[in-house]
């Protein structure tokens, strides 16, 4: 067990792999914050086209 942990900390071949996955979650953190704020402006812009139509 200890030799299989030894050889992974010495393999680099997963550090692509945990790279991308960073990118990612990087990217998806800031598309989620985005949204927040896309998600507000929205809703403004409905409510004063309700405003008109009322």
């Amino acid at each position: 067990m200890i030799t299989m942990l030894k050889n992974l900390h010495k393999e680099e071949s997963g550090q692509d792999l945990i790279e991308y996955a960073l990118i990612a979650l990087l990217i998806a953190l800031g598309a989620i914050a985005g949204m927040g704020t896309l998600a507000t402006a929205i809703n403004t812009e409905f409510t004063k086209v309700a405003g008109c139509l009322t």
